[in-house]
């Protein structure tokens, strides 16, 4: 062990890596990037008086929905792996 080890929890280890040199998905990751674009937009929707405030009861929801939806799709299909390689 040198004194300079690479003690990032993030950084990918070689077995991680797939053979077409893609990284694997972080499922967590892209959740949490959808609800916030997703609230971004919605703030950006009331800020240039496109919708209403009283229309916050049903627009609110929205990027929790779109987030789960991303996360749903990229468990099913992330994990689809070939068994030939």
């Amino acid at each position: 062990m040198t004194e300079h080890e690479n003690t990032d929890p993030y950084a990918a280890d070689e077995s991680a890596q797939r053979a077409d040199g893609r990284h694997p998905l972080n499922v967590t990751h892209l959740v949490m990037g959808i609800a916030f674009l997703s609230f971004v937009g919605v703030w950006a929707l009331i800020s240039s008086d496109l919708v209403r405030i009283d229309d916050l009861r049903w627009l609110l929801p929205v990027p929790w929905v779109l987030a789960g939806l991303g996360g749903l799709l990229a468990t099913a299909f992330g994990t689809r792996r070939s068994s030939s390689g």
